[in-house]
């Protein structure tokens, strides 16, 4: 008897744990995958997901976000391009007044801007925006961030009510090495994870929160 219940409690154990590898690799190849992807609807804006900025200047993951949704812009996505991203302690800028200072002085029209400042992760960036979006009436995006956090960023916004698309960047130091990749894949493997089985988000490197 005791011999076929540790049998059994094996088999269980080694079942869960295969359960788990196979869910932990499936996460990554998503990650991988729409890493890969780039999808442009025509949609009601573009939407920056915000990094590091300095003293009102965009960090260079942040530059490279930025840099790709003028081109978005410029090829007629949306009409609007929004960045969203808050503060930290003692800044005194925003990431979204960041980037919005930064598309304006590359010329993109103030009418054509929106900044939503706030947000201390990805999912409550995902809620701010969504919450703009239902004072004007728009439905859709197209996100602009890093490959590997876009699987993620899009889960938050649908999850937000936005019918969201996303268009990674390719430039940039998120994706400049295989190691940086793997380690971002990493990253993006756990913090999803954590996001569909908890509901929270996490702050952390950018792309990460």
């Amino acid at each position: 008897m005791g011999v076929r219940l540790g049998t059994l409690i094996g088999r269980i154990v080694g079942a869960a744990v295969l359960a788990f590898v196979l869910l932990v690799t499936s996460t990554a190849l998503g990650i991988w995958w729409t890493a890969r992807q780039d999808s442009r609807p025509h949609s009601d804006a573009i939407v920056v997901l915000g990094s590091a900025q300095y003293n009102g200047v965009p960090s260079s993951i942040f530059e490279a976000r930025l840099e790709h949704a003028i081109t978005l812009y410029e090829a007629g996505v949306a009409p609007v391009i929004v960045t969203v991203g808050g503060k930290k302690s003692g800044d005194q800028f925003t990431e979204a007044e960041a980037g919005r200072d930064y598309l304006a002085q590359a010329g993109i029209p103030s009418d054509a801007l929106l900044a939503v400042r706030g947000g201390v992760d990805t999912l409550e960036s995902m809620k701010l925006v969504a919450s703009a979006f239902r004072e004007r009436g728009w439905t859709s995006a197209v996100l602009v961030t890093d490959p590997w956090h876009a699987m993620r960023a899009e889960r938050m916004a649908d999850d937000s009510g936005i019918d969201a698309a996303s268009s990674p960047t390719r430039q940039g130091p998120a994706v400049q090495t295989r190691t940086t990749q793997f380690k971002y894949i990493l990253r993006e493997t756990a913090a999803y994870l954590l996001y569909r089985a908890t509901g929270h988000s996490v702050a952390g490197a950018p792309g990460i929160g």
